[in-house]
């Protein structure tokens, strides 16, 4: 495909999953925060476990949940479920757009793991699709009853998927995954149990019938680890902009602290929203403090790479012209790169010195480029880059 109908192809639809996926966090957060803070009065109506007051934009709403259903249901009932479904579909296009097409650059690694095309891609699909699987399995079984044993099991999926995936796929390949592999989950959630769940009840209303109570909480336990898995999924998601985080060698380590954080400030997070007081949810704040800190400390830069021989610009330029050019050039050479990334261009070794920081970041200390590392370039090149990068300052 023409990188120029590819790059605003690739926009477009990132455009759009970050429109459905606004909508579906927004409407996922309100719902459970609206559950949390509904109260409880003895002048309810027959079956409603609570209601709450709200005001937003100028006026005042009130809202009451029924345990199950109320009697008789009205003709314009709204379903919240399109912006999990586009979320969803918009993101697998994505993936297709950014991941399939050009798995030699951003899917595949060959010092990681060296295959073809279609088998990372049968592999990327097969992953997602067991992960929905695994995770519905463990919510089914009598572990889905006893919910901290639960949220350790699905956290251990996780952290088993990340460390398949950074063993299989290039960095932003492994990272984008694990979103993905959150996603699908989520998606599936709402796709496979929830709406189904709701539609059994409201024709169970219909017949005149009494709803099955499990359905409604079976519905609201897989919403509520929709909220929980939210946070980590979108940092899953924005990480492929830095080679700092999907670099790593310890992928998998560094999404388990990212999982276990954004678990713990969304909780904050929510609670309070609905109030909470500080004595009961201020143990969240050291948590992520502590997560945080250690994702920090995993990722700083190490000199390891950096050789103490002394580096001539000819052969720093001879490095770079070997295994860079190919993208940051005025007519890049590589089919994937129309012009070069960001406008950086290394004609010259002045070009090279102007950017020296960019390439200490990218080519010797996280390792991100060259781009899949395509052109094969060594680590006793990068720590020869890193030697004369040195020797500027």
């Amino acid at each position: 495909m023409d990188p120029f109908l590819l790059e605003w192809l690739n926009i477009l639809t990132r455009w759009g999953h970050l429109i459905a996926g606004i909508s579906w966090i927004g409407t996922s957060f309100y719902f459970v925060a609206l559950d949390l803070s509904l109260k409880k009065d003895a002048a309810l109506p027959r079956g409603v476990a609570g209601e709450a007051w709200e005001v937003h934009g100028g006026g005042f709403y009130h809202v009451q949940k029924y345990l199950s259903a109320p009697d008789n249901l009205p003709p314009d009932l709204i379903w919240f479920k399109w912006e999990a479904y586009l979320t969803w579909i918009t993101g697998f296009l994505l993936l297709i757009i950014q991941y399939y097409v050009q798995a030699d650059s951003y899917l595949i690694d060959p010092s990681i793991n060296p295959m073809s095309p279609w088998q990372a891609i049968a592999i990327s699909i097969v992953s997602l699709a067991a992960g929905w699987f695994f995770y519905d399995v463990l919510c089914r079984s009598p572990i889905g009853k006893h919910t901290g044993w639960l949220a350790i099991c699905i956290y251990l999926l996780i952290l088993a998927a990340s460390y398949g995936f950074s063993h299989i796929f290039s960095g932003r390949g492994a990272f984008i995954h694990i979103g993905a592999f959150i996603g699908t989950m989520m998606a599936a959630n709402v796709f496979a149990v929830i709406i189904p769940n709701q539609r059994k009840i409201t024709a169970s209303l219909l017949k005149g019938e009494l709803p099955d109570p499990r359905l409604g909480q079976i519905g609201k336990q897989r919403s509520l680890h929709n909220t929980y898995l939210t946070l980590p999924a979108l940092f899953m998601m924005t990480s492929n902009h830095y080679a700092i985080i999907t670099g790593h060698p310890q992928a998998w380590a560094l999404v388990g602290l990212i999982v276990l954080g954004g678990g713990v400030a969304r909780h904050a997070l929510l609670r309070h929203e609905v109030g909470d007081d500080m004595s009961e949810i201020g143990w969240t704040i050291p948590v992520i403090a502590v997560t945080l800190t250690g994702a920090v400390m995993m990722t700083t830069p190490s000199n390891t790479l950096v050789s103490s021989v002394k580096v001539s610009d000819v052969e720093a330029f001879a490095i770079v012209q070997t295994h860079c050019v190919q993208c940051h050039a005025a007519v890049p050479t590589d089919a994937t790169i129309k012009q070069a990334p960001k406008g950086i261009m290394f004609s010259t070794i002045a070009d090279m010195k102007r950017y020296a920081i960019q390439i200490e970041t990218q080519a010797v200390r996280n390792k991100a480029m060259p781009l899949g590392n395509k052109t094969g370039m060594t680590d006793d090149e990068r720590a020869k880059l890193g030697a004369w990068i040195a020797g500027l300052k």
